[in-house]
């Protein structure tokens, strides 16, 4: 066993993980930080989404002990300060870039990076960024929608598929 002490959504924590454990575990199984979804245990569908020293990774693909000191912001870290929905949220709720909900933490996390890196994407950037997130239920069009309104742009040409 290894203490690993680390900053989750701007809390400092700590516990004793095994040096197989991965991140997705830690937060979850330890944390209780149940919105980063285990979805394929391969690495394949991006529902463990989280952002690592401002990075995004999968966190089904880190060991928690070797993020010993780092800062980690999961889906229950991205609402605002006073508890509402931030922009990208906001956007998902009012383009209806969810259905079941299962991969949309993972979906968030993903557009949240990809405006960081690309303030204005066009549509086919969006697409080519969740190349590695898979949604079972939307068709992905409604997600596309909700992250181009996150970042400001006109989605009302937008047409229906």
């Amino acid at each position: 066993m290894a203490q690993v002490k680390m900053t989750v959504n701007g809390k400092s924590v700590s516990g004793d993980v095994e040096g197989r454990t991965l991140l997705v575990d830690f937060l979850r199984t330890t944390l209780k930080k149940t919105g980063t979804h285990v979805g394929c245990d391969t690495s394949q569908c991006g529902a463990c989404v989280v952002h690592v020293n401002g990075d995004a990774i999968k966190s089904c693909t880190a060991l928690a002990a070797d993020l010993d000191g780092a800062e980690v912001r999961t889906i229950e870290g991205m609402a605002n300060a006073d508890g509402s929905l931030s922009v990208i949220q906001q956007a998902f709720q009012d383009h209806h870039g969810l259905q079941c909900g299962f991969c949309t933490p993972g979906m968030i996390m993903s557009a949240a990076a990809l405006l960081k890196e690309n303030p204005k994407p066009t549509e086919q950037d969006v697409r080519a960024y969740l190349e590695g997130n898979i949604c079972r239920c939307t068709g992905y069009h409604n997600i596309v929608k909700a992250i181009l309104a996150a970042s400001g742009q006109d989605v009302s040409a937008i047409a229906a598929e």
